[in-house]
């Protein structure tokens, strides 16, 4: 069976090639289209989308953000459509951010922050759900690429 990759902010920066926040883009392409290859499921986190379209916000000129929204629109629109190799995550539920909240102070000590947090519960709800797959997130940070179990 293929793989399930919750995809990180850090990597869809670089696939959307957001002003002044890519480098690895065309290793980060090559490697999105070896994961299609081998059929990977991936995912867009919510906290993905969120702090995409916050970092698009805040890079470039003008011109250089709206293309760049334009292409983040598109991407994500796809993704809502079925169109596209990412699917999104579900959308948060209240009782899931208050759980979230009790466990901020000490994950927010260790540097990193909620939108991080979400995604590894989203990783451990989808290790729950898929004990026959690997599940992997897919990032550049350090502290969230290490997050890959092996089918069982």
């Amino acid at each position: 069976m293929s793989a399930i990759c919750l995809v990180d902010t850090s990597v869809f920066v670089e696939i959307l090639k957001v002003p002044g926040m890519y480098s690895l883009h065309i290793d980060i392409v090559e490697e999105l289209e070896a994961r299609v290859t081998r059929e990977e499921s991936m995912f867009l986190p919510m906290a993905t989308i969120l702090e995409t379209g916050n970092h698009i916000g805040k890079q470039g000129d003008g011109r250089e953000r709206r293309a760049c929204a334009q292409r983040f629109v598109q991407q994500v629109e796809m993704a809502l459509k079925g169109q596209s190799p990412f699917k999104p995550i579900n959308f948060l539920e209240a009782e899931h951010l208050q759980a979230w909240l009790s466990e901020f102070p000490d994950h927010a000590s260790r540097g990193s922050g909620l939108g991080d947090l979400s995604i590894i519960h989203d990783w451990q709800r989808l290790c729950d759900q898929n004990p026959q797959r690997r599940v992997t997130i897919w990032s550049l940070d350090q502290h969230l690429a290490g997050y890959d179990r092996p089918a069982q």
